[in-house]
């Protein structure tokens, strides 16, 4: 059974690796394999900093005490964008298409209403028709287009960028 939870400044090696893993799987992750180079004492002090903000936290699945996926919502540093999230979502490509994803980013707008959020957005690969489809299923609509934004595999990518406002 998957379980959902807020990250825990313990979890800082699994993370670690989770992250290093997503970035192996694929290709729709910030980093490139191999680029990564946070130690895990570094991550336990970037976990401690998110968790000691009110508008920041980072979710995790967890299957038989293994980290599976994790979603971040980072809000603003200042207090004109304070009530905005941007999101960043990974799940290993084995658990990929179970609603792990859906259930992952209805709790992080658990979380954002009950901090008083207002704006979630993420930016997303134009080819990335999976996520983009669960994203929309979320309610998250497309703003705009960043185009070249990203350079991978040799080419340039766009990327959509996507909001859902929050009640």
């Amino acid at each position: 059974m998957v379980v959902l939870r807020t990250i825990r400044a313990e979890d800082a090696q699994q993370f670690l690796a989770l992250c290093r893993q997503l970035d192996e799987e694929t290709h729709f992750m910030m980093l490139e394999p191999g680029e990564r180079t946070t130690t895990v004492d570094q991550q336990r002090e970037r976990i401690n900093r998110v968790l000691a903000q009110p508008n920041q936290t980072i979710l995790v699945a967890e299957e038989d005490g293994e980290l599976i996926g994790y979603i971040s919502g980072m809000g603003g540093d200042y207090r004109r964008n304070w009530r905005t999230v941007h999101i960043v979502i990974g799940i290993l490509q084995r658990y990929s298409g179970q609603g792990i994803g859906k259930r992952m980013f209805q709790m992080l707008e658990e979380w954002a209403k009950s901090q008083s959020m207002h704006r979630l957005e993420l930016t997303v690969m134009t080819h990335n028709q999976r996520g983009i489809a669960l994203y929309q299923r979320m309610g998250f609509q497309v703003e705009g287009v960043k185009r070249d934004d990203l350079f991978v595999d040799g080419g340039y990518i766009d990327q959509y960028m996507m909001a859902k406002l929050l009640d």
